[in-house]
């Protein structure tokens, strides 16, 4: 990011190259993303229905709740506002696997669960917008590139990472193709921010100001996130190694996903954008610190350590 500000200052007119350049990057970026995520084993998710209902009562009814919260403390720019709503409504369906297996949650239930997230999540973000924006969102909803990027950045990868899937099934090799595409998110991300931050320099020179409140606002909902997983996983009593698994969930927010339809909206919504990068800065050094508290708050007995 501070490389893009730098380019952008000192050569502006490279901008419309690198915003040309962006959409096919974010478009390889969440092939490679779903391609990640077990779309053709979504029966395997509901074999543990507590973790389930878990996982999908926290990320779309007490997170949404907490958002709403949150937002009586957010600057008031409708921009940087839907940015925050974009971001924090979704749950993260790549990164979160391997932060639960670094901190020793399960990461089988992680993987089963995740496709359930993506697809629920596609379908209940504009109602989520709607309730929170009102008519706000309506006309931004009809805006004709936002369907546009929606359909060829979001669906077309979607199903293009499925027929990956599918073909991949019968051969080992083919699978080995498909975990080396695995690597591909990270360099691609560092890419995509590098490109978001030269191309769009006014938008991030305009939006510094409001940069410190919303970080805050960011390091507030990952320690509700927590909370929330924490209560949750002692109410429905679920074995140590699922909790973890529950709070990274709740804590990862899929930013990949959201990232394009931010960028699609019209000039005065385009610090979502920049919101939603921050926010996935903000989350990465997050997550370093789940790593060190979620396993020291959850520690596995016994039993679980076999």
């Amino acid at each position: 990011m501070a490389a893009g500000v730098a380019l952008g200052s000192a050569a502006p007119e490279f901008a419309g190259a690198l915003e040309s350049l962006l959409w096919p990057a974010l478009g390889l970026l969440l092939y490679t993303t779903f391609t990640q995520v077990p779309l053709t084993h979504l029966p395997e998710a509901f074999r543990d229905g507590r973790f389930m209902a878990a996982v999908l009562f926290g990320n779309f009814v007490l997170v949404p709740l907490a958002v709403w919260g949150l937002l009586a403390f957010a600057p008031v720019d409708p921009a940087i506002r839907l940015g925050i709503l974009l971001v924090l409504l979704v749950p993260c369906t790549d990164w979160f696997i391997t932060f639960t297996h670094l901190g020793g949650g399960d990461a089988r239930r992680a993987i089963a669960v995740t496709p359930v997230n993506l697809l629920v999540q596609l379908a209940l973000l504009p109602l989520y917008l709607w309730l929170f924006m009102g008519d706000a969102f309506l006309e931004l909803l009809t805006a004709d590139r936002v369907a546009a990027v929606f359909v060829t950045l979001i669906l077309l990868p979607l199903a293009a990472a499925w027929l990956t899937e599918r073909w991949a099934e019968p051969s080992t090799s083919r699978r080995g193709i498909v975990a080396q595409i695995g690597w591909w998110p990270v360099p691609l991300l560092g890419l995509v921010v590098f490109m978001i931050a030269a191309s769009q320099l006014p938008a991030v020179q305009g939006a510094l100001p409001a940069l410190g409140p919303v970080t805050v606002t960011f390091v507030v909902f990952l320690i509700a996130a927590m909370l929330i997983g924490m209560v949750l996983a002692r109410a429905l009593q679920l074995p140590a190694a699922s909790a973890r698994a529950l709070i990274f969930s709740l804590g990862t927010r899929n930013s990949f996903v959201v990232l394009p339809l931010a960028l699609a909206l019209a000039p005065p919504w385009q610090t979502a954008a920049l919101v939603i990068v921050l926010q996935s800065l903000v989350e990465l050094f997050g997550m370093a610190a789940y790593l060190w508290a979620v396993p020291r708050l959850l520690p596995k007995p016994p039993s679980e350590k076999i």
